[in-house]
């Protein structure tokens, strides 16, 4: 179906982006993405929680496409209810990359994302979970953490900052994994070269959408992956500063449905999607 758009393929982060503070997606959002959807554009689901995390999400949208999960590790067809492509991570390599971590920073604390459609959130002692709604299993060793494949690991320090975990993460673990910040408290550890840049690009080649043609929403950098593949970037309000200076605008707050007033703009009544027609969320406020 041809799009009456400029973009066919609609990219939205959750966390931060499309959800609201609450967890829930707007009135306003579903509307916004339903505009997209009568222009003949596509939504894909960019994010990095597992396939069970979105499971409830994707029942409350009536979503059937492809969705991203696991910051690209899975590719999952909502529809069929099963996994196109899972990236596991080496838990050897794994183990080893945290390590190297706690040599840097000292102890720190430590979550696995199972592979597969069922595979559960396991946190070891002293793990807090940033997203208390999302459900998560207690073991009592690290070493239980590995006893099934997992697709990324979830790093917590009792004292550092996201940012400067993620920087001591990436200089000690080099090419062991793939290190992102995806959230407040939220380091995580994937497959090297993996994330959601690789992840948008294997959906998009099945959509037959190429990247010109893909407006991506994200807030953590990342999403950064993501708006390299893509022809029109927007960071959130709320946004990292990392995606605000990487995008071309910069629209409101999660809280303030900013993914449904760029969709507005790019699909309601007049638009046309052309980069022309940006308005006052851009990057002269502030992006």
């Amino acid at each position: 179906m041809l799009t009456t758009s400029a973009y066919a393929l609609v990219a939205t982060d959750l966390d931060g982006t499309l959800l609201r503070p609450d967890d829930t997606v707007s009135a306003r959002s579903r509307a916004a993405l339903g505009l997209a959807a009568d222009s003949g554009a596509r939504h894909l689901i960019v994010t990095g929680r597992p396939v069970p995390g979105i499971r409830a999400l994707l029942a409350d949208l009536a979503y059937t496409g492809l969705v991203v999960c696991g910051q690209g590790t899975q590719l999952y067809d909502a529809d069929a209810g099963r996994l196109l492509r899972s990236v596991a991570l080496d838990r050897e390599a794994a183990d080893t990359a945290l390590g190297k971590i706690e040599a840097e920073v000292g102890a720190v604390f430590a979550a696995v994302d199972q592979d597969g459609v069922d595979g559960v959130t396991l946190i070891e002692a002293g793990y807090r979970m940033p997203n208390p709604t999302l459900p998560a299993q207690r073991v009592g060793s690290r070493e239980a953490l590995w006893e099934r494949p997992v697709i990324k690991v979830l790093v917590r320090h009792p004292e550092l900052g996201d940012d400067a975990l993620a920087a001591v993460a990436r200089g000690a673990v080099g090419d062991l994994a793939t290190v992102t910040m995806a959230g407040p408290g939220t380091v995580e550890l994937a497959p090297r070269g993996v994330d959601k840049g690789t992840g948008l690009a294997a959906a998009a080649e099945l959509l037959g959408i190429g990247a010109e043609r893909t407006v991506a929403f994200g807030d953590m950098p990342n999403d950064l992956p993501m708006f390299a593949g893509s022809g029109l970037r927007v960071a959130m309000g709320n946004a990292h500063p990392e995606l605000r200076a990487a995008a071309d605008e910069v629209t409101l707050s999660n809280a303030e449905d900013g993914v449904a007033v760029v969709l507005e703009r790019l699909f309601g009544t007049g638009g046309r999607g052309g980069q022309d027609s940006r308005l006052q969320f851009g990057l002269d406020q502030g992006g």
